[in-house]
């Protein structure tokens, strides 16, 4: 039976100020590096064994790999890097304050632009600082690649062909994956395991550094899926959801 494990980064800096951060790369606050260790406890204890793990290039998601994989004593483990499994890119709106951009825009176009499947935030200038046009960790992708903005579809139309060339062969030869990534890419893979509409996926909130645990069938179809630690998943995704509602 595969096994894949969803772990979404513990906050980053950047969180713990209120900002959209999609394509900056920000580290974990302490408390981010907490929630992790934290996620570690949760994988030793649950005896999961893990044979290889897939990360972004960004660092708060590298930073929970290699912490939770640590702590659980599983740190050896291969992990690939790559950018398909980067956060949404949220074009203007990156490093802007959430609670400001709420009160600028009012509740359904903040809404819109945060959790709508098809609709982009305006496009960020290519100068931009928070603009990632023209930096060395995307030299190897064509210039057209680098977006300046993204919606949900935009994720998903980018990250399934990785799933399924890269880490569906994975599965599909027994091996227990592991994803350390972002609320957004995970969502849209989500999107994907579960069938969820356009609807679903747009109320549907991943915590911060919380094992979600996929035990799928031959044809890597969920036969079930369950959080290690299911109360604190409740209480992360609500924190989540409420997000920019406070200054």
């Amino acid at each position: 039976m595969p096994k894949l494990v969803l772990i979404r980064h513990g906050e980053s800096n950047y969180n713990k100020l209120g900002l959209f951060t999609g394509w900056i790369d920000t580290k974990l606050s302490d408390k981010g590096r907490d929630e992790v260790q934290k996620a570690g406890e949760l994988l030793k204890e649950s005896g999961i064994k893990i044979d290889v793990a897939f990360t972004s290039v960004l660092s708060r998601a590298i930073q929970t790999a290699n912490i939770a994989l640590d702590v659980a004593d599983q740190l050896w483990v291969p992990l690939v890097k790559n950018w398909r499994l980067n956060e949404r890119h949220y074009g203007d709106l990156q490093g802007k304050n959430k609670a400001e951009a709420l009160e600028h825009f009012g509740p359904e176009k903040f809404k819109e632009y945060r959790r709508s499947y098809d609709i982009p935030p305006p496009p960020i200038a290519a100068d931009s600082k928070f603009s990632q046009v023209g930096e060395r960790r995307y030299s190897d992708l064509a210039p057209e690649v680098v977006p300046l903005t993204e919606s949900l579809k935009d994720v998903i139309e980018r990250l399934i062909p990785y799933w399924q060339d890269e880490i569906a062969a994975k599965l599909l030869d027994g091996k227990t994956v592991a994803i350390f990534a972002h609320g957004n890419s995970l969502r849209g893979l989500i999107k994907h395991l579960d069938g969820l509409t356009n609807d679903e996926v747009s109320n549907l909130n991943v915590p911060t550094a919380q094992p979600l645990v996929y035990e799928l069938d031959d044809q890597l179809k969920p036969i079930k899926h369950y959080y290690l630690d299911e109360e604190g998943a409740k209480a992360g995704a609500a924190a989540v959801a409420a997000q920019g509602q406070k200054k």
